[in-house]
Parts: structure tokens; C-alpha cells; sequence
């Protein structure tokens, strides 16, 4: 039945005349989108938002987006949003609601699911009340978001976006407009593989080419965590997918698959089921175990029968079969080991299963001896047999009571089965259309004539698209050289970037703080080596502390009565006394064992400006007195043999943090490294959380199993952007719990006499030291690591 306009003449009259130009062009579309009862809900819900008094803007929008929406997600949705902007009403200007109206019909259509939509609706209701302002900008990126992230991802995105600037207008105005550094961090984290959207049309064709017929593919609503989450499922005919998927890692035998061929897998064995699925079973009267093996049998059924028509089905549906441990352990891994034999068995053979165990095998002969694979009615009675000889093998082996949580497929394409109890409509919708082209900033590698050529653009910042690097150092010809060894330079790395924990909100701001390894000008030596020539009686007296410590090679532990070989003295002695009628000492035995130090160390010095202040009633500064103790400490390392590196850091905001390297693992303690540790200045404050980060990841690259991380600081962490004195020491701590994490183990020596109300908390207990007297520290610092590895 067709509508016509006119028939709705009392409600057009009450809307404003530029409704009725825009309905003539839109209203065509809505009646092939919409029946009589959704157009005249579309009508209505347009009369109530002019009625609302904020504009004609939001009633124009609502009017030329509703059909389109109706197409994607259905007609009864063109209500609820109505509902929601009435509510909204309240809290926000008619421009913002003008928005949400005008975007509604482009989040519908990249969604593809209702109970998607309404989650959306949700997630800007969520917005609205923790960060207001941020709620424009958002509608005016919201297109570029969902083409990256899953609803998931976008309302975790959202989440941390209103607590991190819950009272800071500007910053929420940048960051859901994608103009802030952390807005797109945090968008790059939450980016998922593949997105269904993306592949759907092409998983449409693939179905389509199967069977001969199309299917419906929709979203599944919420997250999705790959091999435990949500699985595939069946619902009024239609196929639910994951919104996202990420390629598989390999793991033990079971080998990597792309998200791709997982997509196929799924929607494969989903159509199989609407294809040669029979009628809904009657779970009455069945047990949990009774049901699961049911489900295992008619999954078996229908790919035996798709394999028949489609071979190729079976690599892809096997390379997605997880393997399970041998022996079995649960009822679920004999379950799943029987899945994967059914899909192993050949035709023509399948009395003879590749798996030995007994159950497998007669579960697999089980399905063997049916007469007609089409005969579904066979799943039922198989399930039961095999339910009660699995629950005999149960009791014989002691294992836990079968639970479906734990105990059911594993099979990531399977779908959940609840299509197989329930009676299913089918329920027809047009099939979605996807497309996203990210944005986002990228670092280039170029040619130097690329380089060359480019015209400088002076007012570049962080936003700008492109970052242009020479892959080599640029080289002069006719001089052979670099321009930086020319002027005594060496080439910069790129900048690191690291996160930053925020105990106020209780999350990690990714990305946040920007670290820049700095070169360290060389200097004169000699005071250097003036300073190790006064100490040389302190480097005395630890002579013998060093000699204990150093590797001893091969020694031979003796009298032992379980060893590798005899040892002869007292082997000669117990001897002895048996001619003598004595009792023998049974300790005639001992081996050989090699005794090295396996240690890494990294000496990380806090150059900041305090450092350059005179420590009281002594002519030295801070600084100096560090430069002396970390000479005598690399001195008495060099001895030792410990390979051992000396870095430095200060920082200027978080944006330049200065990491600084003295000496590193694979240089010797010779003049330059000296020369270097006399250059060190003091400068700037002292963010120590990006400093501990960047100094881990020098360390975890070490192979010495000991890896140590000693921190010489003489107050506490603190910066120039940084007000609240409690942030800097949270993300220290944070780190610094980091590293134990990764196997590292941090040290902190502090030279600020009152530094026990923080340095603990920063540290842990007993991984601190407090110097209440500087001048000790070149005496204590060699002390303190040989107690440490002793």
C-alpha cells in the first residue's frame, strides 16, 4: 500500500513551511524505508521536536536523516530517537541536539545493528554528563572514529577522555576533536584488526558463492575478546559476527591466522547451519554434558555435510581448531579433541580416527555409522550415548564436574548453538556499506633530493601530517665526512614517547611524555682522573672486597657424598679407617662448578638543577660529588667485571625530557667515557617517570639474568608543568613497579636527608638507601652495590 504525503495534511500544517520543501525530496525514500505506521511515527517525532522550541535546524535534520537510518537499523528505532533528544533537551543547546540528528543516519549505517545504536546513544548520554563541552567536537569527528574503532573502543575512548578533563574546558574541546597528542594515542590503542564493516561486503559474496543465496551479517553488540568472549551466533535468521577481529597470534602448535580467514570460518559454519540445519531440538529433560555433546554432534553433522560439497572447508575450519594438552585433563578437552577427529576424518575412511584415544575413536565411528548425514534427528540420540560413556571416563578419572563455561568448544568460528533450541523468523534487511580512510600522522624515511627540495613550512607543528627523516646521515662529497662529524656532532635517534600514570583518574595517559636522547659534551679528564687518584685509598681499602667478589672460574667443591666424581684424599682416608674398624666418613665425593657474576647494572644520575647547589659546609656541589662516586663506582665495576653503563637525565615539561648517555654497556672505562662524565651539567627539573622507562628498556635488552637499576637522585620527582607534588611520585612509583614486572630490579639512593617521606613509597622498602651526609657518597655508593650483589 502506497502512502502519500498529503494523507498526512493535519500534521504537515503544524510543522514549519521549510519542513515541507525538505519532506518533498526525503519523503519518497521514506515510504520505501518505512510502513504506514513507521511514517506516521516520523511525522510525529518531527511535529514533537518543533514543538521543542530549539530551532528549525534540528527538525530539517531529523526529517532528511530518519529514512536512511530506517533503512540501516529499522523503523522502530526513528522513536527512540526521538526519545532521546526530547530528553536531551534539557542539558544542551538545540545546535548540539541539530547534530546528533545529523549524524544519526551515518553512525546507523557504519553500526549496522539496533542494539548497537542504542549502546551509541548511551555512550553520548555518558558524554553529556561528565564532560559536556566535549560532546560537539565529537559529533564532528564521529564519522572518522567509528571507521577506526568498534563501539567498544570508542566508549572506553569516550571514558577516558571525560576523567582525564573533567575540568578543563579547552582540553575537552581538543581532545574529542582529535586535536590533542593523547586523543589520538589513546585512538591508535584502541584501533581493533579488522573491522566487520570493513570485510562485509566481501563475506556477503564469499556466502553468496557457497550457497547460492544471500545471508544477513550483523554486528555482535559489546567487545569482543578473541578465544574466551562472545562467540558467532544465530538469532531470527540472522548471522551475528563480532564487530572486530585481530589476527591470531600463534600459539604452542596451533598455527597464526589473520582475521580474514577467522570472518570466513565463522560465517561458513553459521550458513551451514541455516542451510542444513533441521528442525529446533527439545532440551528437556537434558543435562548439561547431554546438551554440549548434542550441540558437537550437529556441529560435526552439517560441516561433514558442507565438506562434502565444499573439500577446501576443512583446512580452513582445522587450522582454527585449537589443540588441546595430552593427556586430556577435562571433559572439555576430550570434547574438543573429538571436534577436531570429526573434522579429520576422511570420507570413505571413517571408522579410523587420527586420534587414539578411546572415547575419540568411538565418537568418531559413531558418526560414521549414520546411514544419512541429513538426518538430524540423530544428533540427539549420539549426544545422549556419548554424554554417558564420557561421564563414565569422568568418574573413572577423577576429573572435575563438566560446567559449559569452561568445559565447551573452543573452536574461536563456532557459533554459541542457541540457534539449535530455539524456533527461528526470518527477518530480511539490506545488507551494509563500509569505507574509512584514517588519517593519522606518519613518520617518512626520504631521499636526501626529497629533502632537499621540499620547501620549509615554518608554522609545521605537531599536527602537521608528515615527519621527514634522512635514513643516513647527510654526507659531503668532496670532504668524504658527515656534516655531523664535521661540527663534533653525532645523529640524534627519533624521540620515544612514554606513557604516564595519572592517580587522579587511575589511568596510564598514553604517549604523554616525550624523551630525547641528548649527546653529552666532552670535557677535560683530568679532574676526573684527579678525583680516582685522591680516592686511591678509599679504591685500596675496597681492594679485598673485590677480590672476594670477582668470578673464581672453576672450582672444586670437596666432601660431598653425592658428586661427580671421587675425591681421592678422602676416599683414602675412609679407607683408613674401615682397616682400622672405624666409622668412614661417606664424604668421599665432589664436583666441579663454575662460579661467574651474571649482572647488568645501569647507573642513572638525576642532573637536575638542583644538583649544581653546595652541599653544607663543603665547597662541592652535588653534581661533583656524583661525578666522584660514580668514577670510584666505575672503577671498582671495571675491576669487578660487571659490565655496567652510566646515563643521566633532566627534563623541561613533559614534552622534552633530556636522557643523556655517559657510558654504555659495550664501552670500556677509558678517557673519553671520563672526559664525558666531567662534562655532565645541571640543569632543568626532574620527571623520573620516563627516565626509569627509557633506562628498562636499555636494560631488558641485556642477556645477564641479574639486571639492576640504580637511581642517584637528590630530591624528589617534580617538574615545571606539574603542580600537584603527589603526580610525579604516583607515575614514578608506577614505573618503578614496571620494571619489577619485566624482571628488573630498581634501587633508589637518595641524597635529600628528609627523602624517607617519599623515597619509600617510590622505591618499595628496603629498595632505598638515604645518605644523610653527601660528602660520604663517593665512599658509600661501591659499598652499597657490593652489598647489593653480594
Amino acid at each position: 500500500m502506497t502512502v502519500h504525503l498529503h494523507q498526512h495534511h493535519e500534521l504537515l500544517a503544524e510543522l514549519p513551511s521549510a519542513a515541507h520543501e525538505v519532506l518533498q525530496g526525503a519523503w519518497q525514500e521514506a515510504a520505501r524505508a518505512m510502513s504506514p505506521r513507521g511514517l506516521d511515527n516520523y511525522l510525529k517525532g518531527a511535529l514533537a521536536l518543533h514543538q521543542l522550541g530549539r530551532g528549525e535546524e534540528l527538525v530539517l535534520n531529523f526529517l532528511q536523516q530518519m529514512p536512511q537510518l530506517a533503512r540501516a537499523v529499522g523503523e522502530d528505532e526513528v522513536p527512540g530517537v526521538v526519545n532521546f533528544l526530547l530528553a536531551m533537551a534539557s542539558k544542551t543547546s538545540g545546535q548540539v541536539l541539530a547534530l546528533i540528528a545529523a549524524s544519526a543516519a551515518t553512525v546507523a549505517q557504519r553500526l549496522g545493528d539496533a542494539t548497537l545504536f542504542r549502546l551509541y546513544l548511551n555512550v553520548l548520554e555518558l558524554l553529556l554528563a561528565q564532560a559536556p563541552h566535549g560532546l560537539r567536537p565529537l559529533l564532528g569527528q564521529i564519522e572518522r572514529l567509528l571507521a577506526q574503532l568498534t563501539l567498544g573502543g570508542l566508549r572506553r575512548w569516550v571514558q577516558w577522555g571525560a576523567k582525564a578533563h573533567r575540568g578543563d574546558i579547552e582540553a575537552q574541546v581538543r581532545y574529542f576533536g582529535l586535536d590533542s597528542p593523547d586523543a589520538l594515542a589513546l585512538l591508535q590503542q584502541e584501533r581493533k584488526g579488522t573491522l566487520l564493516v570493513d570485510v562485509q561486503r566481501r563475506l556477503n559474496r564469499y556466502l553468496r558463492a557457497l550457497w547460492g543465496r544471500d545471508f544477513v551479517l550483523r554486528p555482535t553488540a559489546g567487545d569482543y575478546e578473541q578465544r574466551i568472549g562472545q562467540r558467532p551466533f544465530i538469532d531470527q535468521m540472522v548471522i551475528h559476527l563480532a564487530d572486530a577481529y585481530d589476527d591470531l597470534p600463534a600459539s604452542g602448535t596451533d598455527p597464526a591466522a589473520s582475521a580474514m580467514e577467522l570472518y570466513r570460518a565463522g560465517a561458513a559454519h553459521c550458513a551451514a547451519h541455516l542451510v542444513l540445519g533441521g528442525a529446533a531440538f527439545d532440551e528437556q529433560g537434558l543435562t548439561a554434558l547431554e546438551r554440549a555433546l548434542i550441540e558437537a554432534v550437529e556441529d560435526a553433522r552439517i560441516e561433514a555435510l558442507a565438506m562434502q560439497r565444499f573439500p577446501r572447508l576443512r583446512q580452513l575450519w582445522l587450522s582454527l581448531h585449537p589443540s588441546t594438552p595430552e593427556p586430556p585433563q577435562s571433559a572439555g578437552d576430550l570434547i574438543n579433541r573429538l571436534a577436531r577427529a570429526w573434522l579429520q576424518a576422511e570420507p570413505g575412511a571413517p571408522t579410523v580416527a587420527a586420534d587414539l584415544h578411546p572415547w575419540v575413536q568411538q565418537g568418531v565411528a559413531l558418526l560414521a555409522q549414520w546411514p544419512d548425514l541429513h538426518d538430524a534427528q540423530h544428533s540427539r540420540a549420539s549426544g545422549i550415548a556419548l554424554a554417558a560413556s564420557l561421564a563414565e571416563w569422568m568418574a573413572m578419572a577423577g576429573w572435575a564436574p563438566f560446567t559449559a563455561r569452561l568445559d565447551g568448544q573452543r573452536a574461536p568460528y563456532r557459533d554459541d548453538n542457541r540457534y539449535l533450541w530455539q524456533a527461528a523468523r526470518y527477518d530480511e534487511t539490506q545488507a551494509l556499506q563500509a569505507a574509512w580512510d584514517a588519517r593519522q600522522q606518519v613518520r617518512r624515511k626520504v631521499s636526501v633530493m626529497e629533502m632537499v627540495n621540499e620547501v620549509n613550512n615554518e608554522y609545521a607543528g605537531d599536527d602537521a601530517q608528515e615527519i621527514w627523516t634522512l635514513p643516513t646521515e647527510f654526507m659531503l662529497d668532496q670532504e668524504g665526512v658527515s656534516i655531523n662529524s664535521l661540527i663534533g656532532q653525532t645523529a640524534l635517534p627519533d624521540p620515544v614517547h612514554y606513557p604516564e600514570w595519572d592517580y587522579t583518574i587511575q589511568l596510564s595517559r598514553p604517549a604523554w611524555v616525550t624523551l630525547q636522547e641528548r649527546p653529552v659534551s666532552g670535557s677535560d679528564p683530568a679532574p676526573v682522573d684527579a678525583v680516582l687518584e685522591q680516592h686511591r685509598p678509599l679504591l685500596g681499602r675496597l681492594k679485598y672486597l673485590i677480590e672476594a667478589m670477582s668470578p673464581q672460574g672453576l672450582q672444586r667443591i670437596r666432601r660431598l657424598q653425592d658428586g661427580d666424581e671421587i675425591d681421592l684424599d678422602p676416599a683414602i682416608q675412609a679407607l683408613i679407617d674401615l682397616r682400622l674398624g672405624q666409622q668412614p666418613d661417606p664424604r668421599i665425593m665432589m664436583r666441579r662448578q663454575v662460579h661467574q657474576r651474571d649482572l647488568a647494572l645501569l647507573v642513572l644520575l638525576d642532573l637536575s638543577e638542583s644538583a649544581n647547589e653546595k652541599v653544607h659546609g663543603q665547597e662541592q656541589t652535588v653534581l661533583e660529588l656524583m661525578r666522584a662516586a660514580s668514577a670510584i663506582l666505575a672503577e671498582t665495576l671495571t675491576r669487578i667485571g660487571d659490565p655496567f653503563a652510566l646515563h643521566g637525565f633532566c627534563s623541561d615539561g613533559r614534552h622534552d625530557v633530556h636522557y643523556l648517555r655517559c657510558k654504555d654497556f659495550d664501552q670500556p672505562f677509558d678517557a673519553g667515557v671520563r672526559a664525558r662524565l666531567g662534562g655532565l651539567q645541571a640543569r632543568f627539573s626532574t620527571r623520573m617517570g620516563a627516565a626509569l622507562r627509557h633506562a628498562g628498556a636499555q636494560l631488558s635488552q641485556r642477556p645477564q639474568k641479574k639486571r639492576l637499576l640504580l637511581v642517584i637522585t637528590d630530591g624528589e620527582p617534580a617538574d615545571r608543568d606539574v603542580r600537584d607534588p603527589q603526580y610525579l611520585r604516583h607515575d614514578a612509583r608506577r614505573a618503578v613497579e614496571e620494571l619489577q614486572r619485566e624482571g628488573i630490579q630498581t634501587f633508589g639512593l637518595s641524597l635529600d636527608p628528609r627523602a624517607d617521606t617519599y623515597v619509600e613509597r617510590i622505591f618499595g622498602a628496603r629498595h632505598y638507601a638515604v645518605i644523610d651526609r653527601i660528602e660520604h657518597l663517593p665512599e658509600r655508593l661501591p659499598q652499597l652495590y657490593l652489598g647489593l650483589t653480594r
